[in-house]
Order: structure tokens, then sequence, then C-alpha cells
């Protein structure tokens, strides 16, 4: 496998996991990521040790600025994407909808929803071939979350992976006939340090994990290896789908 890859978020947790197996499978990567400068370089390192090309370009994928800087970046120091990962995406504390505000949404809807829509939309320009691409592949990060609604906790953050669940629907169906398949993947419960974040501390997690049919949180690599195969032309005929990566859940 070879081409080059976006990965948003990719400074730690299920973003570095694919990262490192991108850079395995055969692509020059552009890892983004948005305030840690250091576990982006340290990363960045570790993969150019693998022999291949790794371009860190901190942006807010929120910001439409930012993240046209980041793709012209992208454009003169690596070449024309094949591949874009929108993993970017934050969780907020838990919180019932009645005691929200709407800076919170504005920025959960920014980061997870507009960042992934913007980060399209460039890839896409790109990438298709109506527009002298080669084609390429699109692979949105969901969550189980969309489904089950993670009532009493982020109804919002859930809402937002709804919305990337219907994205991947749609831009599939638009982009097919220019070359780029869209899918997504919709992880369970992941053992990263995303929870912290929202509050959840290790024995939450450990009573969630008695839960799950499979008796164990997720790891970050198994998310990759399900996001690497979508990328790949393994997947060709995979086309509008979402994966879950759930343990059962």
């Amino acid at each position: 496998m070879h081409g080059i890859a976006l990965i948003t978020g990719a400074s730690r947790g299920i973003g570095a996991a694919i990262a490192r197996q991108a850079v395995q499978a055969g692509y020059d990567i552009a890892l983004n990521y948005a305030r840690d400068t250091a576990a982006a370089e340290a990363l960045a390192a570790e993969l150019r040790g693998l022999g291949r090309r790794v371009l860190c370009v901190q942006a807010d994928v929120a910001d439409e600025g930012q993240v046209l800087r980041m793709f012209e970046r992208i454009d003169a120091e690596l070449g024309r994407l094949t591949a874009l990962v929108n993993n970017a995406g934050i969780v907020v504390p838990g919180a019932r909808l009645q005691d929200m505000g709407v800076e919170r949404w504005q920025r959960v809807f920014g980061v997870n929803v507009i960042g992934s829509l913007l980060c399209a939309r460039e890839a896409a320009r790109r990438m298709s071939t109506r527009q002298g691409g080669a084609g390429g592949a699109i692979v949105n990060l969901s969550s189980r979350a969309a489904q089950l609604g993670s009532p009493g906790l982020y109804v919002d953050y859930a809402a937002t992976k709804g919305a990337i669940d219907s994205l991947t629907v749609g831009l599939a169906r638009e982009l097919i006939e220019e070359g780029i398949r869209v899918n997504g993947v919709r992880p369970g419960i992941i053992e990263t340090e995303i929870h912290a974040d929202s509050g959840i501390a290790g024995p939450e997690l450990a009573a969630a994990a008695a839960q799950l049919p499979i008796r164990r949180l997720g790891r970050a690599d198994e998310v990759a290896a399900a996001v690497l195969w979508l990328l790949s032309e393994a997947a060709s005929y995979t086309v509008g789908a979402t994966l879950d990566v759930s343990g059962g859940r």
C-alpha cells in the first residue's frame, strides 16, 4: 500500500495507533494535532525511523483557515493526498442536557462535525478523478454513542457522531463515481486518554468493561486495524459502510 494519508487528531490514542499502522502499510503521512506539539513530534520521529515521510501539522480542524493552511502544507511538502482519516474529536465532562450550554455545543460540533466536513471537502478536491486526482479513500471515526445516545453523560457528543454516520453514507454515494471510497468505523469503549477528558475514572471504566459481552475494553490498535483495512484495496467494494469495533456493545 502506498500513498499520502492525513490523519487528524493523531498525537495520541486511536489517531497515533492509526498513524503507526499507516506508516507500516507504506503510507507517507501528515500527522495533524491540535495542541500537544511534544507528543506529535515524538511520534513523528518514531515513524520516520521506519523509513517513511512524516509531516507534523498543527491545526484546529474546527477553524477553516487553519484547515486550509494545513492542506496547503501537505500539498507543498508531501504531495497530493490519497487517504484521509477523520479521527480528530473531543468529548467534554459528562452532564445532562439541561445543564449544558451553547458554548459547549459549539465547540463539540465544531471539532467533531465541522472539522470532519472541512477536511473531507479539502481531501475530496484533491482526490477526485474529475479534478485531476487519482482517487482515494476517506474513513470517518464515529462512535457507538451515535446509536446508544449516551443519556445522562453526553448526548451532545452522541449527536455529533450521529452526524458523522450520516455524513459517511451521503458522502460515500456522492463521491464514489469520482474514485473516492468513504466508510466509517464506530469504536466502542477503547482504552485511551480521552476518557479523562470526560471525567470518567478508572473504576468506572472497569465497571463498564465488565458489562460488555467481550468483558474488556478495546485497544487503539484494534480500531486502527479496521481503519487500515477500509483504506486498503482489500476493501475495494466496501462503500458507505460503518464497522462496529465495540466488543459486542
